[in-house]
């Protein structure tokens, strides 16, 4: 084990594993989480992008180093265009209508991943930023990176799958794996709250999906 990253996700155990290795996950990488299950995801999954984009772009005006300005900008660039679209695309091939998109309430989880995004970003520290995102991303690129091929037929799980495996986005979540070991064993009580929050509420949100 090397790195501030590794340690505090060592620390989180089980519950890291327990996110990437989750059910949903394991039907997702299949083709065979039920449709109703899936909306519910995405539904409550883009309810959250808001506060995501403003997390990110908190780290950007928090960041020590104009390169991290740089590599956060144009990451902010593709969940704005990608992302976003994948989302639109699959609630009109689920039958989802915006009606039907707004109206639940935010679960529980939702509502934690929401109120610790905002939380950090207004902390006025890059470290609790750079500790929120690298546990969102890097929770999704270690499920992304363990889906075995082939991928289902359907778009709404492949493409979920490769917007978190492909190769930019593991260069991303590879920058914010370093950027929490440089800055994160100065403020390592600040970090270990934040990483430690955010995985528990990746994994709850996951279970969420089946409620």
């Amino acid at each position: 084990m090397s790195g501030f990253f590794e340690k505090l996700k060592a620390e989180s155990e089980p519950s890291w594993s327990d996110a990437v290795t989750h059910r949903f996950v394991n039907e997702l990488c299949a083709g065979t989480v039920d449709d109703s299950v899936m909306g519910r995801y995405l539904i409550q999954d883009h309810r959250f992008i808001n506060n995501f984009l403003g997390l990110l772009g908190a780290a950007v005006n928090y960041a020590d180093k104009f390169e991290s300005r740089i590599v956060l900008g144009r990451f902010i660039g593709m969940i704005s265009s990608d992302e976003n679209d994948y989302f639109l695309r699959s609630f009109k091939a689920l039958g989802i209508t915006e009606d039907a998109r707004l109206a639940p309430s935010d679960s529980a989880p939702t509502k934690g991943l929401k109120n610790i995004m905002l939380e950090a970003a207004k902390s006025g520290s890059y470290a609790a930023a750079i500790s929120v995102l690298s546990v969102a991303e890097s929770v999704y690129l270690d499920w992304g990176l363990r889906a075995p091929k082939p991928y289902p037929e359907n778009f709404i799980y492949t493409e979920w799958i490769t917007l978190h495996n492909n190769d930019y986005f593991i260069g991303f979540v590879n920058f914010l794996q370093r950027e929490l070991d440089r800055v994160g064993p100065a403020n390592a009580d600040i970090c270990r709250d934040f990483f430690m929050r955010t995985v528990q509420l990746e994994k709850a949100f996951f279970d969420d999906a089946y409620a």
